[in-house]
C-alpha cells in the first residue's frame, strides 16, 4: 500500500457508524500507529522490552465476546477504542487509530492479538476517541486505558 492510498483512506467519523460496523461483522481490529502505510510493508510487530519481531501487527479486537450480552454495543467499542488511547502519548505521538480487517496469527506478550492478512478498512476520527473516552469515563467505577501512567 502507498503512502497516498493510505492517507486516502476513509474516516470513521461517528462511533454508532463503527458500531454497526462491529456488529454487523467479525474480524474487525483497531490499531494505533502511523498508519498502514509504516505497518504493511513488514506486517510485523516489534516487542518493545526485548527487541523481537513478532509474527503479526499488534492490534485490539472489537468483536464483541458473548458474555457482553444485552449490554450497550456503543459501549464495547467505546472501551475497546479506549483502552489504549495513551499511545500517542506513550509511544509516538505520530500514533493514530485505524480499523482493520485480519486473521489472529498469534499473541503477543501482553497477550494482544498479532494480525496477519490484514485489509485497512479506514482511519478513526479523533473526535470518535474522545466521544469513546466520554462515554467510558461518565460510567461508575475506576475506569482508565490499560497505561494509567500520566508521568
Amino acid at each position: 500500500m502507498s503512502h497516498a492510498d493510505a492517507e486516502n483512506l476513509p474516516t470513521f467519523a461517528g462511533l454508532d457508524k463503527l458500531t454497526r460496523l462491529v456488529t454487523s461483522c467479525r474480524g474487525l481490529y483497531v490499531r494505533w500507529s502511523r498508519g498502514p502505510q509504516h505497518d504493511l510493508p513488514e506486517a510485523a510487530s516489534t516487542d518493545d522490552l526485548t527487541g523481537v519481531k513478532l509474527p503479526g501487527l499488534s492490534a485490539n479486537c472489537l468483536d464483541i465476546e458473548t458474555w457482553w450480552g444485552q449490554r450497550p454495543a456503543h459501549v464495547w467499542v467505546a472501551r475497546r477504542l479506549y483502552d489504549y488511547c495513551h499511545l500517542p502519548r506513550v509511544k509516538d505521538l505520530r500514533a493514530r487509530p485505524w480499523l482493520l480487517r485480519g486473521h489472529e496469527a498469534a499473541r503477543g506478550p501482553d497477550n494482544e492479538p498479532l494480525v496477519i492478512d490484514v485489509e485497512p478498512l479506514g482511519w478513526i476520527a479523533d473526535h470518535v476517541i474522545a466521544d469513546a473516552r466520554g462515554i467510558i469515563t461518565d460510567l461508575p467505577g475506576n475506569w482508565g486505558p490499560l497505561n494509567r501512567d500520566t508521568t
